[in-house]
């Protein structure tokens, strides 16, 4: 394999699936399936989810609120919504997890422990990430980086609904070229959206690569795992 121990960086839109909000619990089904193909490899996993399907700090402030930092507190118990919602597709699947939240609320979630973390991977436990990195201003992005490394990922595995990077956006330019292999400079230079900035400085500082795939594709996950061409990888 080519990766023993993986983040995988999931957004909250992507559970959308096919609804305006909330949850579709056949795309929480698809994804439990394909984790749990990584999984049964002897991949030691990791997830990040966001929480845009339910509720966005920054799009809240632009539509009105005031406060930035309520807002995205708000935002971080979205993303334990998911979590939770992940967590049951998981086990609803055989697999045995455990939800660590970065704000404490014991009744659902552990509270973040860098050193339980690596325990519960190293005993084969899928681990989820909830809140966020539990401080206002700060993305799920952020949050991923910042966990990935706390716990010696050896990559950040970005699922979203595009096959890897591209010059410009392939869903409004049909010219857009995709890159198979990308550094992290070329990425600053030529402003590629990858992650925000705080996120991605955080991946390159640590020499932490990036893999940016596609989700929805079934067997994706695998074949990127077993070292085939998936997506864009960026180091």
């Amino acid at each position: 394999m080519k990766y023993k121990r993986i983040l995988l960086k999931l957004s909250g839109e992507a559970l959308l699936g096919q609804k305006e909000f909330g949850i579709d619990n056949q795309v929480l089904a698809n994804y439990a399936k394909e984790i749990k193909d990584i999984h049964e490899l002897g991949i030691e996993v990791a997830i990040v989810i966001g929480g845009g399907n339910i509720f966005r700090g920054v799009s809240a402030v632009e539509g009105g609120m005031k406060d930035r930092a309520n807002a995205d507190y708000m935002g971080m118990l979205a993303t334990v919504i998911n979590a939770m919602a992940l967590q049951g597709a998981l086990e609803d699947a055989g697999i045995y997890t455990r939800l660590l939240s970065a704000i404490k609320m014991e009744q659902v979630a552990e509270p973040f422990i860098r050193r339980r973390a690596i325990r519960h991977l190293e005993k084969g436990r899928v681990v989820i990430f909830g809140a966020g990195t539990g401080n206002p201003y700060f993305t799920t992005d952020t949050a991923a980086s910042l966990r990935a490394v706390e716990i010696e990922a050896d990559a950040i595995l970005k699922g979203t609904r595009v096959d890897g990077i591209y010059t410009a956006d392939p869903e409004k330019d049909n010219s857009a070229e995709k890159f198979d292999e990308i550094s992290f400079t070329d990425v600053i230079r030529r402003n590629l959206k990858v992650m925000d900035m705080t996120a991605f400085t955080l991946c390159q500082e640590n020499h932490l690569p990036i893999v940016v795939f596609d989700m929805n594709k079934k067997g994706n996950l695998v074949d990127l795992i077993k070292g085939n061409k998936v997506g864009t990888l960026v180091s």
